[in-house]
């Protein structure tokens, strides 16, 4: 009689693994079995990333952020948030004696006394400046190509949640030393918050804890600068990286760039390399940045006083737009009612950089509206063949550009001897004016380069030759594009405008008229594609004329 015997148990993976390579192995199995990390390595391994250069900028703003978490962990150190009185007793002889706040003598220590603290502050400083610059040419570099568009408009929301709140961050270390032109910045904050209506000044009172300054105003905006934004950031990055995983990248049109074959290189192992040496030029070259132009040089301001009127006083370029909003207003704008006083020289600010600021925010809600477009794009558009949306775009940044050069409009006039009136009626015609002139050229240059693709597919490049016929007819000879550059004049969808169609009730509602309009206005004067007729016959032109021309050279 037969006993049936279980076969022995193969040993645990740990143990085989630690038979084979040591604790160190035993270690890596031990983590993976409990966190799957290495199918999470090998799925993110796979990822494709286009090897575009526009897509390094997502790039600069990632790496900038981490030069920004490191030289600033290293200022935590030092840096002391509180507004009590001193007298100042450090190294930098002229202020020695002068009565300041503990933040702003703790940021003069840093920059004479601790080693390395002026190089670490202006690599801070210079990074932030990065980061939001990056983020922003991002940024626009996305609305200009149509990478916005489903399924990316959440990503998109995301990436300008994460553009505010860098400005944010941005702004708040800026206003931490308490030096005349942080004080002067602050000053313009608590204006602007006073002059809302009703709520106002106790908005003001609550944020500064009494009457500006107050004492509690750099304790409360440090909290905020290391804690609480970074944190969000943090957590912003993270998920809009993860819906890049989702998503994946987009691509520029090409040859086999199609909504589901992505060109490019693997994460591991190429990509992967070529993305750690990139952090450490990024790095670099905001190292030497630092090293040899110095910013934000509180030791020329001096402490803050509210007293003095400083002029030339500047802020970081990306808060300039607010500054410049509030300069272009004109004055007479305040009156009383109902016992208030209404600012409108600051209401109207703010409503109107909270509109273009919301408007930016959801536009790509807004064209999927307009066009009815309700498909997944996972390839680029060239900004010519989308004209409405580009002269959009440029109609945006004519705006913010004439509100960030009126920031500057004492420094203008000073520097080019031009009076103060005359730079702020240029600017507000540049505010009021220049985005419908940027709207209109802007659109006539693309329509003019979609043009100019039409006849490039059609006739081909000008070889500046002249052939003469057996009739005794002369004709320039052209040379026919390539097949991929044919391929990338004529790869793009032409659009029309919505129809309107009565509802499930046989009525065509004002939405629906109110949506046909905008579609209408954003289709108006496109250029229709070639046609494969069109291009076939072409394509037999050139051929004739390709004869005729080797008939000639013979």
């Amino acid at each position: 009689m037969s006993t049936a015997t279980t076969p022995e148990a193969p040993p645990t993976t740990s143990t085989a693994v630690e038979k084979k390579g040591g604790f160190t192995a035993a270690a890596a199995n031990y983590i993976d079995e409990r966190t799957s990390v290495s199918t999470m390595v090998k799925e993110l391994g796979r990822k494709i990333f286009p090897d575009h250069w526009s897509f390094l900028l997502g790039e600069v703003a990632l790496y900038s952020f981490v030069v920004i978490l490191i030289s600033g962990s290293f200022l935590t150190f030092f840096f002391q948030a509180a507004m009590t009185p001193v007298i100042y007793d450090g190294s930098y002889v002229p202020l020695k004696g002068i009565e300041m706040s503990t933040a702003m003598a703790s940021t003069l220590d840093i920059s004479f006394d601790i080693r390395g603290g002026l190089l670490m502050r202006q690599v801070h400083h210079w990074a932030a400046l990065l980061f939001v610059a990056s983020i922003g040419l991002h940024m626009m570099r996305i609305f200009f190509t149509g990478a916005f568009r489903k399924p990316r408009e959440l990503n998109w929301v995301i990436g300008f949640v994460l553009f505010i709140l860098a400005m944010a961050e941005g702004f708040t270390g800026y206003s931490l030393p308490d030096d005349l032109l942080s004080g002067n910045g602050l000053r313009i904050i608590d204006g602007m918050v006073k002059g809302i209506p009703i709520v106002g000044t106790w908005i003001s009172f609550l944020l500064f804890g009494g009457e500006f300054p107050g004492e509690v105003i750099v304790g409360r905006l440090y909290t905020l600068h290391i804690l609480l934004l970074p944190a969000i950031i943090v957590a912003l990055i993270a998920l809009h990286l993860l819906f890049l995983v989702v998503h994946k990248h987009t691509q520029y049109p090409g040859p086999g760039r199609t909504n589901m074959n992505a060109v490019g290189q693997p994460v591991l192992p190429v990509y992967a390399a070529k993305a750690g040496g990139f952090f450490f030029i990024v790095f670099g070259i905001i190292m030497l940045i630092a090293s040899f132009f110095t910013i934000n040089p509180i030791w020329n301001y001096g402490p803050y006083d509210p007293s003095p009127v400083s002029a030339g006083t500047q802020p970081d370029w990306y808060i300039g737009f607010a500054d410049g909003a509030l300069r272009l207003i004109p004055p007479g704008l305040e009156f009383v009612w109902l016992d208030r006083t209404w600012s409108f020289n600051i209401l109207i600010p703010l409503a109107a950089l909270g509109l273009f600021i919301v408007l930016a925010m959801i536009y790509p809600f807004i064209e999927a509206w307009v066009t009815g477009d309700k498909r997944e794009h996972h390839v680029l558009d060239r900004p010519r063949n989308v004209p409405t949306r580009t002269a959009i775009g440029a109609a945006g940044v004519t705006f913010y550009a004439g509100l960030w050069a009126a920031a500057s409009s004492d420094i203008i006039a000073t520097h080019f001897k031009l009076t103060m009136e005359g730079v702020i009626h240029s600017l507000q015609f540049v505010v009021i004016v220049g985005p419908f002139i940027a709207y209109f050229v802007t659109k006539r240059v693309c329509l003019a380069l979609q043009k100019k693709d039409r006849e490039l597919v059609l006739h081909g490049f000008e070889t500046g030759r002249i052939v003469k016929l057996p009739g005794g007819e002369f004709i320039e000879v052209h040379e026919p594009l390539t097949d991929y550059e044919r391929w990338r004049l004529v790869s793009y969808t032409d659009y029309e405008p919505l129809m309107i169609r009565p509802n499930s009730q046989g009525r065509i509602t004002v939405g629906q008229r109110l949506r046909a309009g905008f579609s209408r206005w954003f289709f108006e004067d496109r250029i229709s594609p070639v046609t494969k007729t069109e291009l076939e016959a072409a394509h037999g032109h050139h051929d004739t004329h390709h004869e005729l021309d080797e008939k000639s050279a013979h």
